[in-house]
C-alpha cells in the first residue's frame, strides 16, 4: 500500500561519488535492489490512523443533524470564496 512505502527509510548510500554513480546504475538497470528497512512500529501506527481516517468522515456525518452539517458547509464554503482578493 501506498503509506506503508512511505514509512520505509532508505539505507544510507556511499558518500564517494564514483561508488554511488554505480551503485545508481546497478539500482537503475536492475542488478542490485534498493535496500529498504521498515520500521514496524511506524507501519502499524500508519495503518491504524489510516483506518480510523477512513471511518471517521462516514461517522461523524452519520452523528451530525441535516441543519448542522448544512451550517458546517455554508461556513466552508465561506471561508473558501468569501474574501477573494
Amino acid at each position: 500500500m501506498y503509506f506503508v512505502h512511505l514509512l520505509m527509510a532508505k539505507k544510507k548510500r556511499p558518500t564517494d561519488t564514483n561508488i554511488l554513480a554505480k551503485t545508481i546504475v546497478d539500482i537503475a538497470t536492475g542488478e542490485k535492489q534498493d535496500e529498504v528497512e521498515q520500521d514496524p512500529i511506524k507501519a502499524a501506527a500508519a495503518a491504524l490512523g489510516r483506518k480510523g481516517g477512513l471511518i471517521g468522515g462516514k461517522a461523524r456525518a452519520a452523528a451530525l443533524s441535516p441543519k448542522k452539517r448544512s451550517e458546517i458547509a455554508k461556513k466552508a464554503a465561506a471561508a473558501r470564496w468569501g474574501s477573494r482578493e
